[in-house]
């Protein structure tokens, strides 16, 4: 096998496995559209099978600002969810209070002491 061999090779792979995204993304796609019904994601599919190529472009054209709409609010749950820095408490005071409570008490060990006094402060990393 030669270098162009090897380069025509690692070409063609390289547009088969983006070939293969694209398809995947269009599948994903597909299923997470709330708005179509399930006999034309079925027929997406179908078409998919038989004339992948054609397909896969004609649905990039006809649906691909609806795809970027669609992952776009995927990907806003997902944020949401992950992005949590406690809030200071309206009374820090009181809670300091009822968490020095505790750990007199022997309920919670320092440790826990100091994450509830730091949540209570606001502090978006415990022990900062």
């Amino acid at each position: 096998m030669n270098f162009w061999d090897f380069f025509w090779f690692l070409l063609w792979s390289f547009y088969f496995v983006a070939y293969i995204y694209v398809v995947i993304l269009i599948i994903i796609d597909l299923f997470r559209d709330e708005k179509l019904n399930g006999g034309l994601k079925a027929l997406w599919i179908v078409f998919l099978v038989f004339v992948p190529f054609l397909t896969a472009l004609v649905y990039l054209i006809a649906r691909g600002k609806g795809m970027a709409q669609r992952s776009r609010a995927h990907r806003g749950v997902v944020a949401e969810s992950d992005d949590y820095t406690p809030k200071a408490s309206s009374d820090p005071t009181g809670d300091i209070a009822k968490a020095k409570e505790l750990l007199d008490a022997g309920a919670i060990s320092s440790g826990e002491f100091e994450a509830l006094k730091s949540k209570a402060l606001g502090n978006k990393y415990f022990g900062a």
